[in-house]
């Protein structure tokens, strides 16, 4: 499934992310387990996170439809968008369940940052996994 981008435009590159990888190899093919991009207010983070070369999973295209795409925002949630009932109920079916718990797909930037998340290593859609 392909990512659904926001579908308006973005302001300038302005905010400071932070993506902390527990399986960086799994998520960019590299050791680098931080990775630091900047992004633009309406984006939202799993956009900001591939176009940067960080492939959080995302097995229903961004739509709020699975929760692969889960994550926990360490710093600046204040900076997001307020999580919806949509999306509380897709994050409950994630595993590691925390309060600080979101779906990338809908966390949309809204402040100036700076924004901190942890992408869990346990994360995938056992379907794309190749076998041992």
């Amino acid at each position: 499934m392909h990512l659904r981008h926001s579908d308006h435009d973005h302001g300038p590159e302005t905010v400071p992310v932070t993506f902390l990888l527990e399986d960086p190899e799994g998520l960019t093919g590299t050791e680098k387990t931080e990775w630091n991009m900047m992004a633009a207010k309406g984006e939202h983070l799993l956009e900001v996170a591939v176009e940067g070369g960080v492939n959080i999973e995302h097995a229903c295209g961004g739509v709020c439809a699975c929760s692969t795409c889960h994550v926990y925002i360490e710093k600046g949630m204040e900076h997001l968008s307020e999580s919806h009932e949509a999306e509380e109920d897709r994050v409950e079916e994630a595993p590691g369940l925390q309060r600080n718990s979101r779906l990338s797909c809908q966390c949309t930037i809204t402040g100036d940052g700076p924004i901190v998340v942890r992408v869990p290593a346990w994360n995938r859609n056992a379907v794309k996994e190749v076998p041992h």
